[in-house]
C-alpha cells in the first residue's frame, strides 16, 4: 500500500456521514468509516473494487 493513502469521499455525498477511499495505490484500495476512522480501513483488490462500483452503479434505490 502506498505511503499517505489518498482518503476522498464520493462527489454524490451530501454529508460526512460516509466512507472514504483511497486508491492512489494500485496494488490495493483502502475504504473506511469517515465517522470512526480509528477502526481502521478496509483493505481489497483494485479489481474487487471496481467490480463493486458497477454493482453499486446499477442498483436502484
Amino acid at each position: 500500500m502506498a505511503e499517505t493513502p489518498n482518503w476522498r469521499t464520493s462527489n454524490h455525498t451530501k454529508s460526512d456521514t460516509c466512507v472514504e477511499v483511497a486508491d492512489n495505490d494500485p496494488a490495493g484500495v483502502l475504504v473506511r468509516d469517515s465517522n470512526n476512522r480509528s477502526l481502521g480501513a478496509m483493505a481489497v483488490t483494485p479489481a474487487a473494487w471496481a467490480e463493486f462500483v458497477e454493482f453499486s452503479k446499477a442498483v436502484k434505490v
